[in-house]
């Protein structure tokens, strides 16, 4: 008879390598091959045409951005009118959380409090404790009474709080440490949630009433706002990445309506526990395990003809820490754009491929020009520069005036999107429709290029095949608890 295994044996074969070796589609090729191939011939023309044309890659980079932003007010229309309420057809499944913590003492108690104080206490709450060296077993023992387990072992249950355990392991990643957690949990549905992220007391049960109304939900998405630090820097990141937030989880809800949606965020996620064991859980190798999971659900249901859905969830709301300086949101968005570009080529086989649907004809397709979007916006930016500077007039006057326009069209998304996100999630506190309109008239020379910058940044790290996350300061929920 063999011996059961243990939580570090069951993470281990949980997170085993997934992704078979497959070659690359003749299709896959011709979509990313074809859209660094006009981007090459497009900033050609800068040498060789004159008027508006020299400009081609900026007139690309614009024509195809107006184009997603009508095909999201498109697919978003259906918010203008508030979402009916829908009556759950079964009992509520039962709801866990797993919170994935390495040295986040200094905020992990907001959000244990949050989760505590839920209109809806989560059946369990475990604290995946990724070999933290700083304070968090003394936060645990002190505050919430947890006795230190031992490595890859779960504790009691907290004397104050019965729902709240701790699971500490050695120090092996998120994906990891989130996998043992599951393997562990009894619960019907797990939520991810992570150590510097504040649920609102309704965002419990908004999860767990979309999944007692919907039986083929496997992956429902909640809505972030970002805080960063009370300095300057932090209130100009905080301003940008508000309506940058917005806009994007606008993006998810039509993305959604197209039964097309991968991107769901891990810092506030809620999963179905058989569905993601069945697929395997996080993989730690990638570095937005939370993305590459969702795609390998999607092709896990689409290949076996399962109607797995993926929601984004307007009544499950939270905040999260968000960067507050240039390196520090420079390192987020290299190491979001990477994994990215790592997702991108583990599953090139779906992309173009009608068996997947939308997905794999049109999401996958679109994924692969925002492949090299950010090569386009920056030549674009910097070749105009070079027109400027250079007294080129004829070039750039044309040139300006299709930026005003664009421009214009951004402000009108802008102020749809914070329109319909209002409608969505009942929440008008978090967004100005004047800044959201002068952040479109800035952003174009300022929050825009930064993204930009960091995708670069994420391409060098992907070619040079880096993993490193990078140290992250956590700032903006610690001044949340001291406006309390």
């Amino acid at each position: 008879m063999k011996a059961p295994l243990s939580v570090l044996d069951r993470a281990r074969a949980l997170t085993s390598p997934r992704i078979s070796p497959v070659r690359t589609p003749l299709i896959s090729m011709l979509i990313h091959g074809g859209v660094m191939a006009l981007w090459v011939v497009l900033f050609a023309q800068a040498f060789f045409l004159h008027g508006v044309m020299a400009w081609s890659t900026g007139v690309a980079y614009v024509i195809y951005d107006t184009l997603l932003l009508a095909f999201v007010a498109w697919k978003s229309f259906s918010l203008i009118k508030p979402l009916p309420a829908v009556a759950a057809s079964r009992p509520a499944p039962t709801l866990g959380v797993a919170v994935a913590a390495h040295n986040e003492a200094a905020v992990l108690s907001i959000t244990l409090n949050a989760l505590l104080g839920q209109t809806r206490v989560p059946t369990q709450i475990v604290i995946a404790d990724d070999g933290s060296t700083d304070g968090t077993a003394e936060l645990l023992a002190e505050r919430y009474g947890l006795v230190d387990p031992g490595e890859g072992k779960l504790s009691e249950p907290s004397p104050s709080f019965p729902a709240l355990r701790w699971l500490r392991m050695p120090h092996g990643g998120k994906a990891r440490a989130l996998n043992a957690a599951i393997t562990l949990m009894t619960t019907d549905t797990v939520m991810t949630v992570d150590a510097d992220t504040l649920l609102e007391t309704e965002a419990c049960a908004a999860m767990s009433h979309a999944f007692a109304v919907s039986p083929n939900l496997v992956v429902a998405a909640g809505l972030l706002s970002p805080v960063c630090s009370r300095t300057a820097s932090g209130r100009f990141f905080e301003w940008f990445q508000t309506y940058e937030y917005i806009r994007n989880f606008i993006s998810r809800y039509a993305w959604m309506r197209a039964h097309s949606l991968l991107l769901v965020s891990g810092a506030f996620a809620c999963f179905r526990r058989d569905a993601m064991l069945t697929v395997g859980g996080f993989d730690p190798d990638c570095l937005v395990e939370d993305y590459e999971l969702i795609h390998r659900m999607r092709r896990y249901a689409l290949d076996r003809g399962l109607d797995w859905d993926v929601r984004v969830i307007g009544g499950a709301r939270a905040r999260t820490d968000a960067p507050s300086t240039l390196p520090s949101f420079l390192r987020q968005r290299r190491r979001w754009f990477a994994g990215f570009l790592q997702t991108q080529y583990w599953y090139r086989s779906m992309i173009g491929n009608r068996r997947y649907g939308l997905l794999g004809t049109l999401m996958l397709p679109v994924k692969a020009f925002d492949t090299v979007q950010p090569l386009y916006g920056l030549t674009a930016f910097f070749l105009l520069l070079a027109f400027l500077f250079g007294g080129h007039f004829a070039i750039v006057l044309p040139v300006l005036i299709i930026i005003l326009g664009k421009i214009a069209i951004d402000l009108a998304f802008q102020a749809w999107s914070v329109h319909l996100y209002r409608r969505w999630s009942g929440d008008s506190k978090t967004s100005s429709f004047g800044m959201a309109l002068l952040a479109s008239i800035l952003e174009p020379f300022s929050f825009q290029l930064m993204r930009h910058g960091g995708a670069a940044l994420g391409w060098l790290y992907f070619l040079l095949r880096r993993s490193e996350w990078g140290t992250q300061h956590r700032e903006g929920l610690n001044t949340v608890e001291e406006g309390r």
